[in-house]
């Protein structure tokens, strides 16, 4: 079905109107009930917002880092031979590390 362009404009234009009453309409009721509701509840003294305001939740201390990871005990004892090899380290001193890195 075809239609002139002038009916085609008051169609659009209908169905425009149609929906800007609705909308009105369905504002007019929104706003009403949310005074009604308002009303009543500052009757009962229950109004939401009258609550009194939450109490501040403790504060805790910020756990501690955590521990360094462990150094490689083969690489501390790589890096300790190199140092006996440079002659930084004695042969005394370079068993008391060894025992040491290794716990014995």
């Amino acid at each position: 079905m075809l239609f002139t362009l002038p009916f085609a404009i008051l169609l659009l234009l209908r169905g425009v109107a149609r929906t800007a009453v609705i909308a009105g309409t369905a504002t007019a009721v929104s706003n009403r009930v949310s005074r009604r509701q308002a009303e009543r509840w500052s009757q009962q003294g229950d109004y939401p917002y009258d609550e009194p305001e939450p109490q501040p939740q403790p504060t805790y201390a910020a756990p501690p880092p955590p521990a360094a990871p462990a150094a490689d005990p083969i690489q501390q004892l790589k890096d300790l031979a190199a140092l006996k090899d440079q002659g930084i380290l004695t042969e005394e001193e370079f068993a008391a590390q060894k025992a040491k890195i290794l716990g014995s």
